[in-house]
């Protein structure tokens, strides 16, 4: 049976526990995966190192060869837009993790002031401070009436009395000011365009003789 592509491993499972791969892949697959790990920690530890750093490190690290860091390189910058996505929460969990260890050993030395430090961080980090949001009562709340009214004082604006009969006087007498415009249709311009614009001079201009 063929091994997987190590990339596809990656998708699914580059954060997964070591016991776990274990259970799913061969020992080859498990330990480039965790290579691959490594890496992109190192990577985000270091974002603004060349390849060259890259492939320095891990070669000498893993003693293997350019070439097969050179190609877990690939797969990083592959699967960086996913990874990117899902980086801040791997790194509240990680720090939880760290927070959890120094706690334990803060506790194994009796150490009060460091255990809630680590305590305070970690309420803060997973916001244990806050009060679970509660649902919106949407059943509870009333819908606002309106009623329609013509009456501007309900916006603090002083009526105007006899406003109606304002309003029909301005218009009687705007109307009789109002000049009557007779809609005519639209006719064709009736022009010698070719006498009135002739190009045929030397110096691109029209004869005056030619206009009329």
């Amino acid at each position: 049976m063929p091994l997987p592509k190590t990339i596809d491993v990656c998708r699914v499972d580059l954060f997964t526990p070591l016991a776990e791969l274990t259970e799913k892949y061969d020992a080859i697959i498990c330990a480039r995966v965790m290579r691959v790990r490594d890496e992109y920690q190192w990577m985000l530890a270091n974002p603004d190192a060349r390849d060259r750093q890259f492939v320095e490190e891990f070669a000498g690290r893993y003693s293997v060869s350019d070439q097969a860091i050179y190609a877990d390189l690939a797969i990083i910058k592959q699967l960086m837009p996913a990874l990117s996505a899902a980086t801040r929460d791997f790194h509240r969990w990680k720090t939880n993790q760290m927070l959890l260890e120094t706690y334990q050993m803060a506790r194994k030395r009796k150490d009060a002031k460091t255990m809630e430090r680590a305590a305070t961080s970690y309420g803060k980090l997973n916001r244990v401070d806050l009060e679970d949001e509660q649902a919106m009562p949407f059943d509870l709340i009333v819908v606002q009436p309106f009623t329609a009214t013509q009456d501007p004082s309900v916006l603090g604006i002083k009526p105007i009395p006899n406003i109606d009969e304002k309003i029909s006087r301005m218009i009687e007498k705007y109307r009789a000011e109002t000049i009557d415009i007779d809609d005519v249709e639209y006719e064709e311009a009736d022009l010698e365009e070719g006498d009135l614009w002739r190009d045929d001079e030397p110096d691109g201009t029209a004869q005056e003789g030619n206009i009329l």
